[in-house]
């Protein structure tokens, strides 16, 4: 089969092509102590908003990739599920963060954002970008039917809340402009796993993205981020955190009891190393000049 126009591939030669130069005169060990909402964290290395987990061969894997995350003093993201599912989530004590669907009942978002905020989590979100199925249509997923949110309608969403709202799924700066003005606390540069071909890759986009936010909200990048270095060149260009998803279900595969926490830890240290190599001595030392395109 084809692989032209795949997305996670053109993301993945994307983040390879960018290379680093080291700066070790007067550098320090680092610290990658990261925070987020009025909380901290061990690192700016997040899971990816993964959803139907139970449902892909692996009974309790939701569950494990929270604990993972929690005892690896990490954030969680997570996508579409029911509210008894948050519930236990929310439950394990992981920081959480629900990503919910532009359902076209918009009515059930504002119980979703309402129960999101009963259970004290992190913060919410809108995946503004799965409105669509393959033909363009609305798409329909497990029954509930879907639609491309306004602006208008983010907005009130965003001051309905009364806690940070997130746009996931941006990947250009007219949604960038649109989800800010409706004022979202943070954004997600994402393809959402090559859900349209031929994407640009969302760290591609990043530099353009922040001259527009300008520190009005944080800026976080998704797709085929999956080890320390893939964080450590996010972070570099500006990226406020970074979500790895499909390694972390691998990892509670091969071991459910710790691979999660063990692969969050891991890539925490390679963030750590990477930083270290190049004079960063915490996150908000981060240098974009660092990076640089191979044949360029």
């Amino acid at each position: 089969m084809s692989t032209a126009g795949d997305s996670n591939a053109i993301s993945r030669n994307y983040l390879d092509s960018l290379l680093i130069e080291t700066r070790y005169m007067n550098s320090t060990s680092p610290s990658t102590s990261f925070e987020l909402f009025g909380r901290t964290f061990a690192s700016p290395i997040m899971t990816a908003a993964l959803s139907h987990l139970d449902h892909m061969g692996a009974p309790g894997m939701a569950k494990g990739i929270a604990e993972g995350a929690r005892d690896a003093g990490c954030v969680m993201w997570y996508g579409m599920a029911p509210d008894e599912e948050i519930d236990m989530l929310a439950g394990t004590g992981v920081q959480l963060i629900e990503i919910i669907k532009p359902y076209a009942d918009r009515d059930l978002i504002f119980r979703k954002i309402e129960h999101a905020r009963s259970k004290g989590l992190l913060a919410v979100g809108i995946d503004i970008d799965h409105p669509f199925g393959s033909d363009g249509s609305p798409d329909v997923c497990d029954g509930y039917e879907l639609r491309a949110m306004t602006t208008a309608e983010m907005t009130e969403l965003c001051a309905f809340a009364k806690m940070p709202m997130i746009a996931k799924g941006v990947l250009s700066l007219y949604d960038a402009d649109q989800v800010l003005q409706a004022g979202v606390a943070g954004m997600v540069l994402s393809h959402h796993n090559n859900r349209i071909t031929y994407a640009i890759p969302p760290l591609m986009l990043l530099p353009d993205i922040l001259p527009l936010t300008a520190g009005k909200c944080d800026v976080f990048v998704d797709c085929m981020i999956q080890t320390g270095m893939d964080a450590y060149k996010a972070l570099a260009l500006g990226a406020k955190g970074v979500c790895i998803g499909r390694p972390l279900m691998t990892a509670f595969k091969k071991d459910p009891a710790n691979g999660v926490r063990e692969y969050l830890t891991h890539a925490a240290g390679e963030l750590a190393k990477a930083m270290a190599f190049t004079g960063c001595s915490d996150l908000t030392k981060m240098d974009p000049s660092v990076i640089h395109r191979a044949g360029l």
